[in-house]
């Protein structure tokens, strides 16, 4: 699959070259190709990425069951992250899916993501909800950092068993 994906971004550049140079469009429409190549470069390189397993910043589902976690403390190298891996619960059911997610180090969520790994590996299945932040009402898209979560992590309930 990696060789197909690579083999597509070269004909692309391949044939956006061909036209560049022996075609007979108008300057315009030449940038417009170089654009519409780039701008489709970079969407399909982000598209690869989450083919490819890599973990996701995107936000966490509401409900999720904590599976793993690996924690990458701030340092001279980084600013560091939380990688979580986790399954969605949607209607109370597990999806069939887990996915990794890539979340920004904060202090709080390293303590909490300890415990429940520590509680995961007691037997305990821990289960995640996680919320907006909040905050100012209006144009979210406009304020960076707008959408951040607040993430909770708590024991599984038991299922309740049916009367016989």
């Amino acid at each position: 699959m990696t060789l197909a994906l690579t083999l597509s971004f070269v004909v692309l550049a391949a044939l956006t070259v061909l036209a560049l140079l022996w075609s007979r469009w108008p300057g315009w429409l030449k940038g417009l190709l170089v654009t519409g190549a780039l701008v489709f470069y970079f969407w399909a390189d982000g598209v690869v990425h989450n083919l490819a397993g890599w973990p996701t910043t995107d936000a966490l589902p509401e409900r999720f069951v904590l599976l793993a976690a690996v924690i990458e403390e701030p340092s001279n190298k980084g600013p560091g992250a939380l990688f979580i891996w986790i399954q969605a619960l949607e209607d109370g059911k597990p999806v069939r899916q887990p996915r990794g997610y890539q979340l920004p180090y904060a202090k709080d969520l390293h303590a909490l993501l300890n415990e429940g790994i520590k509680k995961s590996r007691q037997g305990v299945t821990q289960m995640g909800q996680a919320e907006p932040k909040a905050g100012k009402k209006g144009l979210n898209w406009l304020r960076p950092g707008s959408d951040e979560q607040v993430v909770k992590i708590r024991d599984l309930p038991a299922p309740q068993l049916p009367e016989k």
